[in-house]
């Protein structure tokens, strides 16, 4: 599918940031978001007006739908919504307000921004059977099974991949014209990784953008990159919960 117009919902960093750059590198009209507004002007200033227009938006506020309609308003129906908003870090003190800002971010955020978009979709008449909205949200290969150095992480990216498979599904019930994918990436050399800690299978955030872009072109519904973490996460899903439980040297 020939993409005009994405809206990118977490711009100013890591994956959502590289994927606006391509996307703009490739003529597509892009809506971009994010909390910080000097990184939101630095993209528009170089990537040009005519490509990229800004809002600043805190997922987690509820004010974040008001700036959504604004940005939808400015750069027309949208043929995908990029949801690219994330937090999540090693806890293995379990700080309270870690968790709890990784779920409110990761969960709540993501509700918040999707539903809401669904709603537009239905109302508007420049989506049909001929011309769906694509939702993707970029969720982890992590929510594959619960890791004890990241509770909270992995069980949100584990809760959003469920959220998503029930929309697809609500989708079809009521007869909404969108497509909705997961896109589970593992690690990407982005901030959200710590940077006194060597990580395997590390990729670069362009090359992640690559999978990401084609992933929204194609309207796939589980994007897993690369092969090698296909390959993990086929042997994860193997391993029985008794057995996960006492793999405590799992550290990454």
């Amino acid at each position: 599918m020939r993409l005009r117009t994405v809206i990118v919902v977490g711009a100013t960093s890591g994956i959502g940031r590289a994927v606006v750059e391509q996307l703009a590198s490739e003529g597509v009209r892009v809506g971009i978001a994010g909390r910080r507004e000097e990184r939101l002007m630095e993209l528009q200033q170089r990537l040009g007006t005519e490509r990229i227009s800004y809002r600043v938006m805190d997922v987690t506020d509820a004010s974040a739908t008001e700036a959504l309609d604004e940005l939808i308003a400015e750069v027309g129906a949208p043929d995908a919504l990029l949801f690219a908003s994330g937090i999540g870090k090693q806890n293995p003190t379990l700080d309270e307000d870690m968790e709890l800002r990784t779920v409110e971010t990761n969960c709540m955020g993501m509700v918040r921004i999707v539903d809401h978009f669904i709603n537009y979709v239905k109302r508007t008449p420049a989506y049909d059977k001929h011309h769906k909205a694509h939702i993707a949200v970029i969720t982890s290969v992590a929510g594959t099974t619960g890791i004890g150095q990241a509770p909270a992480y992995s069980a949100t990216k584990s809760m959003q991949t469920t959220y998503l498979i029930a929309l697809a599904q609500h989708a079809r019930m009521q007869h909404i014209p969108i497509t909705v994918g997961d896109i589970r990436p593992g690690f990407v050399a982005t901030e959200i990784l710590n940077p006194e800690k060597r990580y395997p299978m590390i990729m670069t955030a362009q090359r992640a953008a690559n999978y990401v872009v084609d992933s929204l072109r194609r309207h796939r519904r589980i994007t897993i990159f690369d092969w090698r973490y296909k390959l993990l996460v086929g042997f994860w899903r193997l391993i029985p919960r008794a057995l996960w439980e006492r793999l405590t040297f799992v550290k990454n």
